[in-house]
């Protein structure tokens, strides 16, 4: 079993049940899933730029990503219908755990001038996002056979009924939020 996973069943639900008075455990919020998206902006021009992020993306979260198209054509970023800009992948189950505890204690700490993740990427369904401008900061890829760097969109979904209580979840859980104040 993954060690966010334990954690997670042993100590966090527990602990949500006694701040939030639940009647029973069920009722504490959980990840549903995460989803990792990676626009590549350089792809219209050379696909094996968008090649080189889905590898690096499927070495990121262990799982292969799917190439994702434009909706539109936007004559103004030369970008017609059916180009591909980008690769995501959702992440379910105990890759999720793995890839959030390994995001938490390996990667986030490695950005330079770190001061902790803005509480206020929360949206009303109390699922966050977290923009990473380097994907670099994950121990996987080498920064050596990095040609660009390129950055990422984490949307942790959960299924809490607020923004307080995706904010305790994820707090116990160890998300390393700035102190606002």
């Amino acid at each position: 079993m993954a060690r966010l996973l334990e954690i997670y069943k042993e100590k966090i639900i527990p602990e949500l049940v006694k701040r939030f008075k639940y009647k029973n455990n069920l009722q504490a919020p959980k990840l549903k899933k995460i989803v990792v998206n990676m626009g590549v902006s350089g792809a219209k021009e050379d696909i094996k730029i968008l090649d080189e992020a889905m590898d690096e993306l499927a070495q990121i979260t262990g799982q292969r990503p799917a190439i994702r198209r434009a909706k539109k054509s936007v004559s103004n970023f030369k970008l017609r219908k059916n180009m591909p800009i980008g690769c995501k992948v959702t992440i379910r189950g105990k890759r999720m755990y793995e890839f959030l505890d390994r995001l938490i204690n390996a990667s986030l700490p490695r950005i330079r001038d770190f001061r902790g993740v803005s509480p206020r990427g929360f949206d009303e369904q109390g699922n966050y996002n977290l923009g990473i401008a380097e994907h670099v900061i994950f121990p996987e890829i080498k920064i050596e056979k990095v040609k660009k760097i390129k950055g990422m969109n984490i949307s942790i979904c959960t299924d809490a009924r607020n923004q307080e209580e995706a904010f305790a979840l994820l707090d116990l859980m160890g998300m390393p939020f700035r102190k606002e104040g």
